[in-house]
């Protein structure tokens, strides 16, 4: 029922401005006091109110940046609007599904523009003759890529400021803003908007000199265009960066909730370094391969775009995998060199990569070909037996020689048989040295291994032995506990039947 406050803070429509703050005030004292009374019947309906209450303020006062206290009892708090947290989780849960959603459209743009690229660099001197507007025609379509990129990119960077805003519960996006988020943002869409824009100047010389020649296969209008086009083509791969924003975003490690659950208990942060560690633990050869092979194609594809102006061999694609495979694999025979700057520097790069992705070559094979826990304990204890076997063999021929030099010293025969054996006893005492020392260092190396294990399992049985005891002690405690209960009570009542007995015996003693 509404209060009749509540009809008086109406007021007339013909009302002057001066009340409005009065009828505002008012109206927020009445919008609580109801919300207080909401929330104290069982039967009320607090969104209602609340919501009620937020379109009160926002006709009287046009503030939505005032929030209103509401009045409750003494001693008593206002319970908190239920479901709001449910709220939350659920857009965040949209939030991310938006991210993940632009994320893919913004790398599936991407890759679009850098195929239209590489589609106008490798049709322009082949298809296409001079002045056509086909090149016209797939720059526009460049640009337009590069527009939806831009747009996506924006979009991407607003959910994660909205999902940002969620996290914190804040209400001001400025304070998402920092200045890295900023400095960020931008690098993007500066690394994003990078795309060959010579055609569009060819456009102009066209319209402005009587040259017809496409700017692809020509140099008349300045080795500096060309430069320029050049450099353009290939920083557009630069867009690849989005690569690992994909992966982190649609990995399983992300979407899994015992992943985050478990990773926040041990402060984990899931960034892409991460998710390539538990690819490369997972699936190490696979992941490697497939950048190997990606890299390998960009690169001599790059190669090829940078020497194709000097008409030399590296201009051709077969020549430039060749080049970048030797390179990459750091051999380096010097049958094939660059002779652009822009081919040095990708065959720098391509180096530099090699040594890195040899590097991790190398520890995926170690870790292929190392044995594991239990390959090890049968292979250690397979050696330890045939060890011990040869051992054996060798204390037995130790004795043998022993033997047989002892009985050449009695018969007192050829001082040549008598040094042959001292001889054979010397080797055989040699080798069954040598099988000890052997079998000490192989149980060294094998007590090594198991000494953790070994000490967590006696400390576990010490664990267990004391667990144990500490029960025993508990229940021979108990017992004497109840033992000294009982005799007291004996003692109690062997006191009550003498006094019976004096008593009974001595009737003046009361």
């Amino acid at each position: 029922m509404p209060s009749p406050i509540w009809e008086e803070s109406k007021g007339e429509p013909g009302q002057p401005e001066d009340g409005a703050a009065e009828r505002a005030a008012s109206g927020r004292v009445v919008c609580s006091l109801e919300m207080e009374v909401t929330n104290r019947s069982p039967h009320g309906d607090s969104k209602l109110d609340c919501l009620n209450c937020d379109g009160l303020i926002s006709r009287n006062s046009g503030d939505s940046a005032e929030v209103s206290v509401p009045l409750s009892l003494p001693g008593k708090r206002a319970a908190p609007v239920e479901g709001d947290n449910l709220h939350r989780l659920r857009d965040r849960k949209f939030l991310l599904e938006d991210k993940k959603r632009l994320c893919a459209l913004a790398l599936g743009t991407a890759l679009l523009g850098i195929l239209l690229m590489i589609i106008h660099a490798e049709i322009c001197p082949f298809v296409y003759k001079p002045g056509s507007n086909i090149a016209l025609i797939i720059n526009c379509s460049i640009s337009l890529s590069t527009g939806c990129l831009l747009v996506l990119i924006i979009a991407f960077h607003y959910k994660d400021i909205r999902l940002f805003i969620i996290d914190h519960n804040q209400v001001d996006w400025r304070i998402a803003m920092t200045s890295h988020r900023v400095i960020v943002i931008t690098v993007e869409l500066l690394v994003c908007s990078i795309h060959p824009v010579g055609t569009y100047w060819k456009v102009g010389l066209h319209v402005n000199s009587s040259s017809t020649t496409p700017l692809c296969v020509s140099n008349q209008h300045g080795e500096a265009l060309l430069d320029v086009e050049l450099l353009l083509s290939v920083l557009m791969f630069l867009r690849l960066y989005l690569v690992h924003r994909a992966i982190l975003l649609h990995s399983k490690v992300l979407l899994s909730a015992s992943y985050r659950s478990i990773g926040s208990l041990n402060n984990i942060n899931f960034t892409f370094r991460f998710v390539l560690k538990v690819l490369m633990n997972k699936h190490p050869a696979r992941t490697l391969l497939v950048f190997i092979l990606l890299f390998w194609l960009t690169a001599s594809w790059m190669l090829t775009l940078c020497e194709r102006q000097t008409k030399a061999l590296t201009g051709h694609m077969d020549t430039a995998l060749w080049l970048i495979a030797i390179t990459f694999l750091t051999v380096g025979y010097g049958d094939v060199a660059p002779t652009t700057s822009c081919g040095k520097t990708v065959c720098l790069f391509t180096g530099v990569m090699g040594v890195a992705c040899t590097a991790m070559l190398v520890a995926i094979v170690t870790e292929k070909l190392a044995l594991n826990k239990g390959e090890k304990h049968v292979h250690f204890f397979m050696l330890d037996i045939q060890i011990s076997k040869r051992i054996r063999h060798a204390a037995a021929n130790v004795l043998r020689e022993c033997w047989l030099l002892h009985r050449t010293n009695l018969k007192k025969g050829n001082r040549g048989e008598h040094r042959r054996h001292q001889r054979c006893l010397l080797e055989s005492i040699r080798v069954f040295r040598h099988l000890r020392l052997k079998q000490r260092k192989l149980r060294d190396y094998v007590s090594e291994m198991v000494d953790l294990p070994k000490m967590q399992m006696i400390m576990c049985d010490l664990s267990a032995n004391w667990n144990n005891s500490y029960r025993e002690l508990e229940q021979r405690i108990l017992s004497m506990e109840q033992k000294l209960d009982e005799l007291s009570r004996c003692f109690q009542q062997t006191s009550e039947l003498l006094s019976e007995v004096l008593r009974h015996r001595n009737p003046e003693i009361r």
